[in-house]
């Protein structure tokens, strides 16, 4: 993991490319960002830009609420593309 801090426009503009990596991995299940980000092996900040914007246009959705650490778990949303 690169600990170097980007910009956010160009981590905004990787969401295209990331959104088939996160769209594969909840396929066994829905997950929440620091658990996309451990198996992306990518900062939470940054997972967190594609996983709200992936939420925002439909293609994700918060399953069930929050966990003991204030976290919310995301699911595919079936026949949302990719």
């Amino acid at each position: 993991m690169n600990a170097a801090k980007r910009e956010v426009r160009e981590i905004i503009r990787e969401e295209p490319i990331m959104r088939a990596r996160i769209l594969e991995l909840l396929g066994s299940g829905p997950l929440t960002v620091p658990e996309l980000a451990a198996a992306m092996d990518c900062p939470t900040h940054e997972v967190l830009f594609w996983v709200m914007g992936m939420r925002r246009y439909g293609r994700l959705h918060e399953v069930g609420g929050a966990d003991g650490d204030g976290y919310f778990r995301y699911g595919a949303i079936e026949g949302a593309g990719s």
